[in-house]
C-alpha cells in the first residue's frame, strides 16, 4: 500500500510541475488537452512499473499508444525521476537504457539516443536539474551533470560536466556568454559566428599587409570579386 501511495504521489507531483515551469497555463483543464509531454510521462510511470514486473510486451503496446497519442517516444525500459518536465514535447525520444534525474526540463524535439548496437547501457544519463534545449541530441552512453544546460539543436557526444553550458555541434562546453540561470536559454552564445567573425578579420589583416608588399594581388582581388558577385546573382535567379 505505501508504494502504491508514493506512486501516485510521483504523480501527483507531475501534474503539479506544470504549473512551476509554464507561466501560459490558466486551467486544470489545460493539463489533459494542452501538455502531451505530461500525459507521456504519467503512461510512462505505468508503463515502466509493468516493464520492471516482467510485462514487457504490455508495456510496451501501452508505450506505442502513447507515442501515437502525443507523437513521443519513450521506451518504457528508461528510468525518469521525479518532477520531470517535457515543455511543449512534440518530437521527443527517449531510449531504453536512459535515465532522468529529478527536476529535468527537456522540450521538443530533444532525443536521447544510443550508438551501440549491444545490449547494454547505451543511452545517456541526465542528472537533476538539467535544462535540455529544443531539438538537442544527446547520444550515446554519456553523462549530462547536475544543473548543466544544453544548447538548442546542439549535438553532445561526450558527457558534461556539472554547471555547465555546452552548445553546438559537436557540442562544446562553454564559459564566456553564458547565463549560469537554467531556465534562461535565451543567452547562449553563438560560437560559429565568433569564429567566422574572427576568420574574417583575419583574412582582412592578412590582405592589408600582403597588398602593401605585392600589388599585384589587387587585380587577383578584383578577379575573386567578380566571381563572388556572378556567385550571388545566380543564388537569386
Amino acid at each position: 500500500m505505501s508504494r502504491l501511495r508514493e506512486f501516485f504521489s510521483i504523480i501527483k507531483e507531475d501534474f503539479a510541475v506544470v504549473f512551476e515551469k509554464d507561466p501560459a497555463i490558466r486551467s486544470r483543464v489545460e493539463l489533459f488537452f494542452n501538455y502531451p509531454g505530461l500525459i507521456a510521462i504519467v503512461h510512462h510511470r505505468f508503463a515502466h512499473a509493468l516493464h520492471r514486473r516482467g510485462f514487457r510486451v504490455v508495456a510496451r503496446i501501452l508505450m506505442a499508444f502513447n507515442q501515437f497519442v502525443t507523437n513521443i517516444d519513450i521506451h518504457p525500459g528508461a528510468t525518469i525521476g521525479r518532477r520531470v518536465f517535457i515543455d511543449h514535447g512534440i518530437g521527443v525520444v527517449i531510449g531504453e537504457t536512459a535515465i532522468v534525474g529529478n527536476d529535468v526540463t527537456i522540450y521538443q524535439g530533444v532525443s536521447l539516443g544510443g550508438v551501440s548496437l549491444e545490449r547494454t547501457k547505451r543511452h545517456p544519463t541526465i542528472e537533476e536539474g538539467v535544462v535540455i534545449g529544443a531539438g538537442a541530441k544527446i547520444l550515446g552512453n554519456i553523462t549530462i551533470g547536475a544543473h548543466s544546460k544544453i544548447g538548442a539543436n546542439s549535438v553532445v557526444i561526450r558527457s558534461v560536466p556539472a554547471d555547465s553550458t555546452a552548445v553546438g555541434i559537436p557540442a562544446r562546453v562553454i564559459d564566456k556568454g553564458r547565463s549560469k540561470d537554467p531556465s534562461d536559454m535565451g543567452k547562449l552564445p553563438d560560437i560559429d559566428k565568433q569564429l567566422f567573425e574572427y576568420l574574417l578579420k583575419r583574412v582582412a589583416l592578412l590582405e592589408h599587409v600582403l597588398k602593401s608588399d605585392h600589388k599585384e594581388l589587387d587585380s587577383r582581388g578584383e578577379e575573386l570579386e567578380k566571381i563572388y558577385e556572378s556567385f550571388v546573382k545566380s543564388l537569386r535567379s
